[in-house]
């Protein structure tokens, strides 16, 4: 004869192997979104980089690293370190690695990520920036 304690703890064990299993799922389903979002996002800034002329005029011209290095430490090192090493901004190291030039540009100019500002310099300086940019590993 089985005990009615303990068909109480089964079904409150299985009561909580059910809660988890729910909170599991919500969990993934959460992580999937925001993925979903991320992906839907990038590619937001992509197309609308490509149709941007400013972008598209900055990503035509060949950018000077000397240049582009003399723009990142007057307007970029105070915040994301001399070396790119990350201060009060996030470490820029291997950033060229990580977004394509159009996301890079966009968030250079746009300020959407507070507290960095929004940049505007003509596009032979954003080429040079982005140069630069692409040394910093």
């Amino acid at each position: 004869m089985v005990q009615p304690s303990r068909i109480a703890a089964e079904s409150a064990s299985a009561d909580a192997n059910d809660s988890s299993d729910r909170g599991r799922g919500l969990i993934a389903a959460l992580v999937v979104s925001a993925a979903t979002a991320c992906v839907v996002l990038v590619l937001w800034v992509l197309g609308s980089a490509q149709q941007d002329p400013y972008i598209k005029a900055s990503l035509e011209l060949q950018g000077a690293v000397d240049h582009g290095g003399q723009l990142f430490r007057i307007n970029c090192a105070g915040c994301h370190g001399l070396a790119g090493q990350g201060l009060v901004g996030p470490q820029l190291q291997g950033v060229s690695n990580q977004l394509k030039d159009p996301v890079l540009v966009h968030q250079i100019i746009s300020g959407e990520t507070p507290p960095m500002p929004s940049f505007e310099m003509e596009p032979q300086s954003m080429a040079d920036l982005l140069a630069y940019l692409h040394t910093l590993s």
